[in-house]
């Protein structure tokens, strides 16, 4: 379908991209991986025509239809949510019209045997077929039906898209991208305004999809359910996977070990034969073999080690102050803005050392909570109070509201940094990939990924006991995501956490709340429990309104059916989810213990030897660690 031949990019004098080749074939779904500042978003434009590239070719035949998807798009106020996802069939309406048109012609003329007449009945014949193969269903019903599985309900079908926020009208204009029925997708972060349910809806939607798609995602998980080709830009360069993402990562990481382990070889070879040469170059009886050897080297086909970018964030978060057992409280509080109430009767407890996700749709009220919790909003009624001791970091979602463009980088952090720390600005900023003269950018000039990783470099600043974390991993690249996740593993403070990133937040929470319908439903456990359970309730939301949420939970099923209270319960959920995590912990170990075997025998070399006996000694010793643990956690939860 899509072929890019010999592209190259150059930006001040700086290759983006030199001479890529890839192509795009009628059923790919493709995965373009890479560090956030890699090109993704670039190589998108230019495909789409926004952009164009230095030197190169991409050819598209021209009865192919491309749906755009941008990080960031204008969107229309002027019109209901219906009334601007039916401009999607401006071209039927503009048949429609037509049709009406050429009838009114029909019915007045009376040349019944001239050309211009029969003209217009093949013209009419032409653009009723038309008409059949775009309306399958009446627009309406077409219209409901992605609206309803991108998250809207039927009665906000006449609400003013002026009065909803980005992330809803992003929905709008994704809604409007399907239903033109497009041949190639172009999809650049669709998930970062979804919530859960309505991932899995598009995730369906995809999986359906007859054409082609290219699609940029910092969800594992939905790169890994949708796609069945990951193209990885690494500086400058693209490399090919047949294969979805998680396997990706793994044959990358055979490949660069292949071509390291053979590049070592040819350079001992080469080594060898140099030294031959050397040795007996000016010996007459060698000389035979001396010019063999260097018309051998001539020869040779030199392996080159492809250049890794090993740029990663180092987080490491401050160890937590101790606070109060009770972090923060709720009691039939009201909470929302005086023109509109979002949920009454919220009763929550958020106890030192919890791990806690907000889920659900946008606009249930999630970010409001989080907004009381750390103090932006005040409740209407009822009681909300922080805890003992309680020290907050926050990190808001609406980061292009909360940094202050006209700053620099390094003036961002310095305006708030206190005491000995200020010495080491530099440094933290180098952490989150600051560094040399990207320190003194202007925060206007940043991209959405630099923006999120210094807000989170601003909580690196003093020891919080409680994080709050509204969608922190939105633009985040997969790599920089990962870090962040293992940095929270070992916080050892409070964690409470908006996000819809299952992959990032499984085995990281172990208690959810879900925002439904005016209401918050406790789920003890992880989130994986959570989508399980869901799924299955959400099957039938695709064409009806969505149903009102399980008058009692199944956690309280199980609760009365055991006999066991409340906190005996939560404290089980808790190890059992401790348990499952050291589960995974001893299953790495054991495969590490594994590749490190294969290594040890396959070497002569008595310094690695020693290194790799050295690693063996340290992963086997965390492994009988955790096997230890898991035996003490076993026989708890069996009591």
């Amino acid at each position: 379908m899509i072929s890019i031949s010999n592209l190259t990019v150059t930006f001040a004098g700086t290759d983006l991209f030199s001479n890529v080749n890839f192509h795009i074939n009628d059923t790919d779904k493709v995965g373009l991986v890479g560090k956030n500042g890699a090109g993704k978003s670039t190589l998108m434009k230019i495909i789409v025509g926004i952009g164009k590239p230095s030197s190169g070719k991409i050819m598209i035949p021209s009865e192919t239809k491309i749906g755009y998807l941008p990080q960031q798009m204008a969107h229309a106020g002027d019109k209901t949510v219906l009334n601007e996802t039916l401009t999607a069939f401006s071209e039927l309406f503009g048949l429609h019209d037509e049709i009406k048109e050429i009838n009114r012609q029909l019915s007045e003329r009376t040349d019944y045997e001239s050309r211009e007449y029969s003209d217009l009945i093949v013209r009419l014949n032409d653009c009723n077929d038309r008409c059949l193969l775009m309306e399958t269903e009446p627009p309406e019903v077409q219209c409901a039906k992605i609206l309803l599985g991108l998250g809207f309900k039927r009665e906000e079908f006449d609400r003013p898209t002026s009065t909803l926020s980005q992330g809803w009208n992003m929905r709008i204009e994704l809604a409007k991208i399907l239903l033109r029925k497009p041949d190639l997708l172009l999809l650049d972060e669709p998930t970062n305004h979804l919530d859960i349910e309505s991932i899995q809806w598009f995730e369906d939607y995809l999986k359906e999809f007859r054409g082609s798609v290219l699609l940029v995602s910092h969800d594992r998980r939905f790169l890994d359910n949708i796609t069945n080709r990951t193209v990885e830009i690494m500086l400058g360069k693209i490399y090919d996977y047949k294969v979805p993402y998680s396997k990706y990562k793994l044959l990358r990481k055979e490949r660069m070990e292949q071509q390291k382990a053979a590049y070592e070889n040819q350079q001992r070879l080469i080594s060898k034969t140099e030294d031959f040469i050397e040795k007996f170059r000016y010996k007459p009886t060698k000389s035979n073999q001396v010019q063999s050897r260097i018309k051998q080297l001539e020869k040779l086909d030199r392996i080159e080690i492809d250049e890794d970018d090993n740029s990663a964030m180092n987080i490491k978060f401050p160890p937590a102050p101790r606070s109060g057992d009770v972090v923060f409280s709720a009691r039939n509080a009201v909470i929302g803005y005086p023109s509109k109430v979002i949920i009454n009767n919220v009763d929550i407890t958020v106890r030192r050392g919890e791990r806690i996700a907000f889920v659900g749709r946008n606009g249930e009220g999630k970010t409001t909570l989080m907004r009381v919790i750390t103090g932006e909003l005040r409740i209407l009624g009822g009681e909300a109070a922080m805890g003992y001791n309680v020290d907050m970091g926050y990190y808001a979602q609406n980061q292009e509201d909360v940094l202050d463009k006209n700053k620099t980088v390094f003036d961002t952090l310095d305006d708030i940094a206190v005491g000995d720390i200020r010495t080491r600005l530099k440094d933290i900023l180098a952490a989150f990939l600051f560094r040399g003269e990207d320190i003194d950018k202007k925060v206007s000039v940043l991209s959405g990924g630099e923006r999120a990783r210094l807000a989170m470099a601003k909580l690196m600043l003093r020891p919080h006991n409680l994080l709050a974390l509204d969608e922190p991993t939105n633009h985040m690249d997969l790599i920089s995501k990962d870090i962040l996740k293992q940095a929270l593993l070992k916080y050892d403070g409070t964690l409470v956490i908006v996000s819809h990133d299952r992959d990032f937040l499984d085995g990281l929470v172990d208690t959810l709340y879900q925002f439904k319908d005016g209401k918050i439903r406790q789920y003890l456990g992880g989130v994986q429990d959570f989508l399980e359970e869901e799924k299955i309730e959400s099957l039938h939301e695709l064409e009806i309104a969505v149903k009102e949420p399980v008058a009692e939970p199944e956690v309280q099923k199980s609760r009365e059916s055991a006999n066991i209270s409340y906190e005996d319960l939560k404290e089980r959920r808790k190890k059992q989810t401790a348990a499952k995590r050291l589960e995974k912990e001893i299953a790495d170990c054991e495969s590490k213990l594994k590749s490190i075997t294969a290594l040890i025998n396959s070497t002569n070399d008595p310094r690695k030897l020693k290194d790799y006996s050295s690693e063996y000694q340290i992963i086997k010793n965390s492994k009988g660690k955790a096997e230890e643990e898991w035996l003490l956690l076993a026989e708890e939860i069996e009591k």
